[in-house]
């Protein structure tokens, strides 16, 4: 009897110690694949028609980036119905969609944070300031996951993982403060729009990474990423862009002809929705292996891999304030992560399923 009890123990062990591995592996995969995204996303805005029209003022700036931000979204949804199609699942997907109180319409609303908001953010961002800005601005977005779960479903955050986001924070004050402080003494360059899109891509991604962690517990994640980016894509092209082209003289069909009548504009958006597409994958994968805050912990990676790839591509060195916030927010991440097995065991507990006595 003692023997077959060690032999479960032993075996529970070995599959939580698989279950983080395969959690951190899944993260920084979706880091390296989202520090790949901000190169050809910030290429776009160099590419015809897009290159020849941001520079009529602020209005056609916002309009260009919700273009370009719908034209991604297609190029993800292309990708995930293929990825799905490919390991068939594609009858799960439809049969996911179907469950729309229970499943889908907490995928319908990850959509709009993570489309719509932090998608669209992003490219506001890459446009006004640049991809070095835009990919580290985002790295904020583990702190409003982490609060967001544990304030929604009780998912816990340890003094370690505290520290961590405390860490983040002061990596978010000096990756914005400079230019902040900049475009309110009227030093700056007007690019307030550029630092408005960075704080909407963290804010929406930890949004949509709180409200993947409260579904992906009763559903497929490769199904239910494919239905977030259903929703975003009809979110672009059966309300949003519609309205601009209704409410607005901007020639919004025409430059969606233009920009697909264009082999590298075709490429970069397909390039774009491929490495995005699937960061998007692995980073849902890891939530209900390692918790949410400790999957965008690890995911803030890509800030790292971003500079990267800026660096080799571009050749531009990032200034010194961009450097030290990713720093800060690697550190921070690290802190954050590196819990003892036991601790990243992820457990949500429920108000009625609490002791008397334990914390709230």
């Amino acid at each position: 009897m003692k023997t077959e009890v060690s032999a479960v123990r032993e075996a529970r062990a070995r599959f939580h110690a698989t279950r983080i591995r395969w959690g951190f592996i899944w993260a920084l995969w979706s880091a390296v694949l989202a520090g790949a995204w901000y190169i050809p996303a910030t290429a776009l805005w160099y590419e015809s028609p897009f290159a020849h029209i941001q520079a009529d003022g602020n209005a056609v700036f916002l309009i260009t980036a919700a273009i370009i931000a719908g034209l991604n979204a297609v190029t993800m949804l292309l990708f995930a119905l293929l990825w799905i199609g490919v390991l068939g699942k594609t009858a799960d997907y439809v049969r996911t969609f179907r469950r729309m109180r229970t499943i889908s319409s907490w995928y319908l609303l990850a959509a709009i944070f993570g489309g719509p908001m932090a998608l669209f953010g992003g490219f506001l961002a890459m446009g006004f300031i640049g991809a070095v800005f835009a990919a580290i601005a985002g790295l904020l977005y583990p702190i409003v996951g982490a609060v967001l779960a544990r304030l929604w479903y009780h998912e816990k955050i340890t003094l370690r993982a505290a520290v961590g986001i405390f860490i983040i924070i002061a990596a978010g004050v000096t990756i914005f403060a400079p230019g902040i402080i900049s475009e309110l003494t009227g030093m700056g360059e007007g690019a307030w729009l550029g630092y408005l899109g960075g704080a909407m891509t963290a804010v929406g991604w930890g949004i949509e990474g709180a409200i993947a962690g409260r579904v992906l517990d009763v559903s497929d994640p490769d199904c239910g990423l494919t239905i977030r980016f259903t929703a975003e894509v009809f979110y672009w092209f059966a309300l949003i862009l519609p309205l601009i082209a209704w409410y607005t003289d901007f020639p919004v069909w025409e430059v969606i002809r233009a920009a697909l009548a264009e082999p590298r504009t075709v490429i970069m958006l397909l390039l774009a929705g491929i490495s995005f597409a699937f960061a998007q994958v692995t980073w849902y994968k890891s939530f209900p292996l390692i918790g949410v805050g400790r999957g965008q912990a690890v995911g803030d990676l890509y800030g790292v891999f971003t500079v990267l790839f800026v660096i080799v591509f571009a050749l531009d060195i990032p200034e010194w304030n961009f450097l030290l916030g990713l720093v800060l927010a690697v550190v921070g991440g690290f802190v954050m992560y590196t819990e003892r097995d036991s601790v990243l065991e992820v457990i949500r507990v429920l108000p009625h399923q609490r002791q008397p006595g334990t914390d709230p």
